[in-house]
């Protein structure tokens, strides 16, 4: 569950919501300077936004990375080391949640994207990994 290992990527440590607004303004930014899309940058930053808060609430902490592979896809990993999802199909359905929040964050990325992947194991973490496809740049 190495992302570092699989390809060069810009990665940021998610610790805490600051950091969390960091990764989001950043690739925003990163966004509209490559392909100057309001509208992809905001489904990307919503995506790491989503992704980058359950590793808050659920594991403390730990990483996001994303790759922009030839201006073809942009792939995102959320790696954690917390708890992991007990129930993977209960966790992927609408409003489920198990710390009171609305429970649409992960459905709300995998309608989001082209590729959703995710991989839990209890006590040893969870990684997710999204791409979306790039057709016009």
């Amino acid at each position: 569950m190495d992302a570092k290992k699989e390809f060069p990527c810009e990665r940021f440590d998610i610790n805490n919501e600051d950091d969390v607004r960091g990764a989001v303004m950043l690739t925003y930014s990163e966004i509209i300077s490559r392909f100057n899309d309001a509208g992809l940058a905001t489904q990307i930053a919503t995506c790491i936004s989503e992704l980058a808060m359950n590793i808050i609430k659920y594991a403390q902490y730990g990483e996001v990375y994303i790759h922009y592979q030839n201006n073809c896809s942009i792939e995102i990993i959320a790696e954690d080391h917390g708890p992991g999802i007990a129930n993977i199909e209960q966790a992927m359905q609408d409003h489920f949640s198990s710390k009171g929040t609305l429970g649409l964050g992960l459905p709300g990325v995998k309608r989001m994207v082209d590729e959703f992947d995710i991989q839990s194991k209890i006590n040893h973490g969870t990684r997710i990994r999204v791409k979306k496809w790039l057709n016009d740049y």
